[in-house]
């Protein structure tokens, strides 16, 4: 039968027979194999802990066994992770806050399931390679407009062929702060290259420097009040809420400190002007701010002198010295009354920290206000800066001071210290009373300091440069400053008459080589070069461009003292960005009018615009965003 049967189903093929006893009827068929028994899931090898550098990614993997199948479902801390349902499972790129999470994996079949243990991951930050940072105007204390560390632009590459507009960075009102600048930032978790701007919206933006993306903006602006009108004053319009450029410090808070001051107008018509501190990866406002400006200071025959915010707009830049913060004010136009404020607050608390007026007891001025420029610092704290027309005493007292502290047309030198400021010296020149009296103010232009000098005798000096609308470039002795001369300007280290006929609207720029550059009022820009510690009469160089008012406020990019450029911005329309030589300003590598349709053109020219210079692009304010320039793809 059994036979039988497999003959009648034709199985013929040997392994078939053999099943059927075919060939060897003698031996017992062998009778199925049992399967084994399912085996629920276990962990042969466990995840291991992962460490990389922020920005890379992670794998984790897991060794089981057990009866197929088997799935895998990750989790990070104890959260499931969507779609990662291998046997190892790779992270995104990381960012500094994954760092000591864990991860583990839960592994099923039908019998059960075994629960890994959980790896750790380790993100390291790796020290960013070294960048530039501009954390200030005109990029440091002396105020020298100068960026030693540009390696990547240079006198052959800054051509229209190969750099040009990149990009422009819209805003919601005008850019009359120079832009700062802040290499290799953390913000969320990743680095950027991060352009700060400030608006007179009352607004403050972090971009991307790199993408331009908008990496946060905050308005500054409280809910019910408004941005304040012009006073009926052309200066700032139309509106004024951001004037004076920023000043940050990395080291301070969390992640760095950006310092601003924003002026508003609430419902009932009062002005405020307000100091605020922003978190540099956020924007949050810290430190408990804003700190509404205020003061007093005494004034002669026993009064008090009250600063009033609404009669005032901060136009100099912010200076930030030896943990101190510098506010300095100006007036609308000439509109009584005002005089000569300095307000000083504590970088760590926003506290009040000082009050100094160089003009107590006039009623209309001198202001300060430098065409944006700031209030200069010397590595002993000792602050300085240029004051407006205004009142003057030629009645000095026994030091040589004015007699009643009236600083109108002034170099000043003002010494901090134990919670009070004063005035340390001081120059003024013969004739401050008739060129106050004709509105040819000293203060249109700012103080720079230039570095220590070795005069023709061998001995160091030490000095600080400036200019106004009179035309005459002055250097002074700031050891011994000169004070007030009757009947001349002789007590002052040097004096070129009439070096910039136009008259300065603007501040200066210094290179390490020894120049000084100066673009006056309708007038070419100029190089002076410094020998013996004085700045020779007959410019170097200069432009061939005359820059229309305000002149020009330049600033140089170099790398070390190789491949020196001089940036121009031109107030037209449309605002024209100039690159040249250092060496020789009758070279001009570039301007943003070369190109072919109007390709580099990027907005209406403004007031007072210093280029910032970083890491291989040029960023230049304009009446509603930041043109930023580089080298083209």
């Amino acid at each position: 039968m059994h036979s039988k049967y497999c003959l009648a189903f034709g199985l013929l093929m040997f392994t078939t027979l053999a099943a059927c006893g075919g060939g060897n009827s003698g031996t017992p068929a062998t009778p199925p194999a049992t399967p084994p028994a399912a085996v629920a899931p276990s962990i042969a090898a466990q995840p291991a802990d992962v460490s990389v550098a922020v920005g890379g990614t992670a794998t984790f993997s897991v060794t089981a066994s057990g009866t197929a199948p088997l799935t895998y479902q990750w989790q990070k801390g104890g959260t499931t992770i969507a779609g990662a349902t291998a046997a190892s499972y790779t992270t995104p790129a990381t960012v500094s806050g994954d760092s000591a999470s864990t991860f583990a994996v839960v592994v099923t079949n039908a019998m059960g399931t075994a629960n890994s243990d959980a790896a750790t991951l380790t993100v390291t930050v790796t020290p960013p390679t070294a960048g530039t940072d501009v954390l200030t105007y005109k990029n440091d204390l002396n105020r020298s407009g100068q960026n030693l560390s540009e390696s990547a632009l240079t006198l052959t590459n800054v051509a229209s062929a190969t750099f040009g507009l990149v990009r422009t960075l819209p805003v919601d009102g005008k850019v009359d702060a120079q832009p700062l600048y802040v290499s290799k930032l953390s913000v969320a978790g990743a680095a950027h290259n991060v352009l700060f701007a400030a608006t007179e919206h009352d607004s403050v933006y972090a971009f991307d420097a790199d993408t331009g993306t908008v990496l946060w903006h905050v308005s500054l602006l409280p809910a019910g009040e408004a941005l304040s009108d012009t006073h009926g004053c052309s200066q700032v319009t139309p509106e004024i809420g951001i004037t004076s450029t920023p000043v940050i410090d990395r080291g301070a808070g969390m992640h760095g400190t950006i310092f601003v001051v924003a002026m508003s107008k609430d419902a009932s018509s009062n002005y405020h002007q307000r100091l605020h501190a922003l978190d540099l990866a956020t924007g949050a406002e810290i430190l408990g701010g804003p700190t509404e400006i205020a003061a007093t200071f005494p004034t002669a025959g026993g009064g008090t002198a009250t600063f009033s915010p609404g009669q005032y707009e901060e136009r100099a830049a912010l200076l930030l010295s030896k943990g101190t913060i510098y506010t300095s004010w100006t007036s609308h136009c000439d509109i009584a009354p005002y005089s000569g404020w300095v307000i000083a607050y504590s970088e760590g608390t926003l506290a009040r920290s000082a009050v100094l007026n160089v003009a107590p007891n006039s009623g209309a001025g001198p202001a300060i206000w430098m065409s944006g420029g700031g209030p200069a610092a010397d590595a002993a704290g000792n602050v300085y800066l240029l004051t407006a027309n205004g009142a003057f005493e030629t009645t000095l007292d026994a030091n040589g001071f004015p007699n009643k502290q009236d600083y109108g047309n002034s170099f000043v030198k003002i010494a901090g210290g134990a919670g009070a400021l004063s005035v340390a010296d001081y120059f003024t020149m013969f004739n401050e009373v008739a060129e106050s009296n004709a509105d040819q103010d000293l203060g249109s232009g700012g103080a720079m300091l230039l570095p220590d000098l070795m005069d023709s005798s061998s001995t160091g000096r030490h000095l600080v440069v400036g200019a106004g609308k009179d035309g005459n470039i002055y250097v002074v002795n700031r050891d011994s400053m000169g004070k007030f001369n009757a009947g001349s300007n002789s007590q002052i280290w040097q004096q070129l008459s009439a070096a910039l006929p136009g008259g300065i609207w603007s501040t200066p720029a210094y290179f390490i080589n020894g120049t000084v550059y100066y673009g006056d009022v309708s007038g070419t820009l100029k190089a002076f070069t410094v020998s013996n510690a004085k700045l020779v009469a007959t410019p170097q160089s200069q432009s061939a461009t005359q820059f229309t008012y305000p002149g020009t406020a330049p600033s140089v990019s170099a790398n070390g003292t190789s491949n020196a450029i001089v940036w121009a911005h031109e107030n037209t329309n449309p605002a024209v960005l100039h690159a040249y030589d250092a060496a020789n300003l009758a070279h001009e590598l570039y301007n943003s009018n070369q190109a072919a349709a109007g390709r580099d053109h990027f907005g209406a020219g403004n007031k007072y615009i210093t280029p910032t210079v970083a890491d291989g692009k040029v960023f230049v304010g304009t009446t509603n965003g930041v043109g930023v320039f580089g080298l083209l793809p």
